[in-house]
């Protein structure tokens, strides 16, 4: 298994997690690829025991599957769950504007516009992994000012499988829609628009969907 050395975490099992779930979004472990317990023991230096929970957690999000003589394998790219994972992220997102937009300070408004440009910026130099975690970056100040405690939870349970899609997007100028679609959610908050701003965030997480049906 030729994968770079990670640094560990306080968390032998969230190591093991996140390592494992961001190999696989990123392509480092490909559709198909077995996941042998001892080649990762010594991959991430850790033992079975949070090897096999984070394995539990990537199956149950569609990462991972268990084959016939409990063979362990990477899941192949399903784009089908991929999108009922992308409804169910839009809604959660748009929630979490719902909730949180009138929350905003100047602050985190700041952060948002740092976070696009970052963005716009990534896309720009086909910084793929780049884009993603601006994206990200964007979209979770409106989840922490919703102050719902069981959003991030329910947001890692199915964005992974979309950010694996998403990898495929944001490889291509399309993405650029992204930038102008960030700055509207932006306007609308300063504007004191929740409604409106959650209307445009959701819109903003069901576009990849058309844009790969073209």
């Amino acid at each position: 298994m030729p994968l770079a050395s990670v640094s560990r975490p306080a968390s032998m099992r969230e190591h093991a997690y996140t390592a494992l779930r961001d190999a696989i979004v990123t392509g480092g472990l490909e559709p198909g690829a077995r996941l042998r317990d001892a080649e990762l023991e010594e991959w991430l230096g850790v033992s079975r025991t949070p090897i096999r929970e984070a394995i539990a957690r990537l199956e149950q999000a569609g990462l991972v599957r268990t084959r016939r003589a409990k063979a362990t394998e990477v899941a192949p790219l399903d784009e089908r769950e991929a999108f009922a994972a992308q409804r169910i992220a839009a809604a959660l997102h748009e929630l979490a504007m719902r909730d949180g937009a009138l929350q905003l300070t100047s602050e985190d408004l700041s952060e948002m516009t740092s976070a696009n440009r970052a963005f716009a910026e990534a896309l720009d130099a086909r910084d793929v992994d780049g884009a993603l975690r601006a994206d990200d970056a964007f979209h979770a100040v409106a989840v922490r000012a919703s102050a719902n405690p069981l959003l991030p939870g329910l947001l890692e349970s199915v964005t992974p499988l979309l950010r694996r899609l998403e990898r495929a997007r944001f490889g291509s100028l399309d993405g650029r829609n992204s930038v102008a679609a960030h700055a509207e959610i932006i306007r609308r908050c300063s504007a004191g628009d929740a409604a409106g701003a959650a209307e445009a965030v959701r819109e903003n997480w069901l576009t990849l969907e058309r844009l790969l049906a073209r």
